[in-house]
């Protein structure tokens, strides 16, 4: 599926569980090696600019003070999460079949994340909450899928085998036509 086999030559820890039973079994029993000690800065800092832009513009029509309110809301939420979501995402990296990982990934990162999210917004009172939480759900899958496979390539992961992030960004491209490749080829064969 879209999360793709791990490329050759890509260094791995031997820390990291490749099953999908011992990755979970990993994040319960040792959370703060899992998900704490591997908080991803990449994933923070991308995905708290990213998302705040998204909820800025879904909150516009409500007026710009709203919308300014709902971005600050995000990205303060964002950065203080998405690092343990990059933890998190980065752990089912190295699940064989590639497929579990990713529906793993897709379905426990959007449930805690956007769990965390909605109390937030509601409790800020933003005002456009539904449209924005909707947009936000579907950047999600598509940002999770996208980051476990740049994650199986040794892009965007911190610890063992990481690059900086400006060696990651400069990657981007390439691995952007590489998933799109992949993406296109499974709805061809579906």
């Amino acid at each position: 599926m879209m999360a793709g086999a791990r490329p050759r030559g890509v260094a791995v820890s031997s820390a990291e569980p490749e099953s999908l039973g011992a990755v979970l079994r990993w994040i319960v029993r040792h959370p703060v090696d899992a998900l704490a000690r591997r908080w991803n800065y990449k994933s923070a800092v991308m995905s708290s600019l990213v998302r705040s832009l998204l909820f800025f513009a879904a909150n516009l029509a409500a007026g710009l003070d709203a919308a300014t309110a709902a971005m600050a809301t995000e990205f303060t939420v964002r950065f203080l999460t998405a690092g343990f979501y990059g933890a998190l995402t980065q752990a089912f990296r190295r699940v064989e079949p590639a497929v579990a990982g990713l529906l793993a990934a897709t379905v426990l990162l959007p449930l805690t994340a956007h769990s965390i999210e909605l109390l937030a917004h509601w409790w800020r009172g933003t005002p456009r909450l539904a449209s924005s939480l909707a947009v936000s759900v579907v950047f999600t899958v598509l940002s999770t899928s996208f980051n476990l496979f740049a994650m199986r390539r040794g892009l965007l992961i911190v610890g063992h085998g990481r690059k900086t992030l400006l060696e990651d960004l400069q990657a981007m491209p390439r691995a952007i036509a590489a998933f799109l490749g992949e993406t296109a080829r499974f709805c061809v064969r579906l």
